[in-house]
C-alpha cells in the first residue's frame, strides 16, 4: 500500500470551530510573514493536488489577510514556446523569491513527474531523471537558506466525480471543468501511482510533503494553515503554536459524503 492509502479523507471541522480558529491562524500567519521579511528568509510554498480539489480556493484563503507586498502567487501552466527552448527547470528558477519574500506555486515543477508522465508528454528516461533534478534544485536553494513547504491536497476518485458533476450542472461554473479534466479523471489510478512515486522520491528532510485530506473544505484550510504555521515557526526558531483546541473539534463526515470520501 502507498503513502496515500492510510489518509483519512472523512476528517471535517464544524463551521463554528473553523471560524474561531481561522481568525487566530490568520493573525499568526501575518506575524510570521513579517518575520520572514525581517529575517530575509526566502520561502517557497508548493500546492499540488487533484483537479477540483480546491488549490486556488485554499491559496486565496491562506493569503487573504497577508501583506500583499510580502508574497506572490505563481500559477503554473504548460510551458510556452520560448520556455521549451531552455532546460525545463529554467522557468521555475526565474520565479525564485528574493530573500524575505514568499512564493506560492499553484502547481509547480512537479508537473514533470505527474501530468507530463501520465500523458506521455515527456519521455520515460527524462521524467525518471527529474526526481533527482528536483531534489538537487531544492537542495541548492535550501543550502542558500530557502524554506520549502509542499502540499498534496488529496481526495478520492468518487469525490472528484461528485465535484465535477456539481460544477458542470451550474451554468456559471461549468466552464471550469474541461475535456482535459475529464480525461485526467478517467486516468485517476494512473495519476495516483504517479503521485505515490512523487511522494516517495521527493520527500526529503529539507523539503518534506504534507498530505492534506481535502474532502471537507473547512478541514482542508485548517490543516494547511496549521502545518504552514508550524513549519514557518520551526524554520524561524519561534515557539510552536498550540491548535489542540481546534483539533479536538475535528469530526468525521457522515452519510453519503463519508462513502464518497473513501471510494
Amino acid at each position: 500500500m502507498g503513502t496515500l492509502h492510510g489518509i483519512d479523507l472523512t476528517l471535517a471541522l464544524p463551521d463554528k470551530a473553523y471560524k474561531t480558529v481561522l481568525k487566530a491562524q490568520m493573525e499568526r500567519l501575518l506575524e510570521l510573514e513579517q518575520l520572514v521579511y525581517q529575517r530575509e528568509v526566502p520561502v517557497l510554498i508548493v500546492f499540488e493536488g487533484w483537479d477540483a480539489v480546491g488549490k486556488g480556493t485554499t491559496i486565496r484563503r491562506v493569503t487573504e489577510r497577508l501583506d500583499a507586498r510580502g508574497f506572490k502567487v505563481l500559477p503554473t501552466q504548460a510551458p510556452r514556446t520560448h520556455e521549451k527552448q531552455r532546460p525545463w527547470l529554467w522557468r521555475f528558477w526565474m520565479n525564485i523569491p528574493r530573500r524575505g519574500q514568499i512564493a506560492i506555486f499553484d502547481r509547480s515543477w512537479y508537473g514533470r513527474v505527474l501530468i507530463e508522465r501520465v500523458e506521455g508528454l515527456t519521455p520515460i528516461p527524462e521524467w525518471i531523471r527529474a526526481y533527482e533534478e528536483i531534489n538537487a534544485f531544492e537542495r541548492t536553494l535550501a543550502a542558500d537558506g530557502a524554506v520549502f513547504i509542499k502540499y498534496w491536497l488529496h481526495m478520492s476518485r468518487a469525490e472528484q466525480l461528485r465535484r465535477f458533476l456539481l460544477l458542470t450542472a451550474d451554468p456559471e461554473k461549468a466552464w471550469q471543468i474541461t475535456a482535459e479534466d475529464w480525461e485526467h479523471h478517467r486516468k485517476y489510478d494512473e495519476y495516483l501511482a504517479a503521485v505515490e512515486d512523487m511522494l516517495e522520491n521527493t520527500a526529503t528532510n529539507i523539503a518534506p510533503w504534507d498530505v492534506i485530506p481535502a474532502t471537507d473544505p473547512n478541514y482542508r484550510t485548517f490543516a494547511v494553515l496549521r502545518t504552514l504555521i508550524m513549519r514557518l515557526e520551526h524554520a524561524l526558531g519561534e515557539e510552536v503554536s498550540d491548535w489542540s483546541k481546534a483539533e479536538k473539534a475535528v469530526t468525521k463526515l457522515d452519510g453519503a459524503l463519508a462513502g464518497v470520501a473513501h471510494a
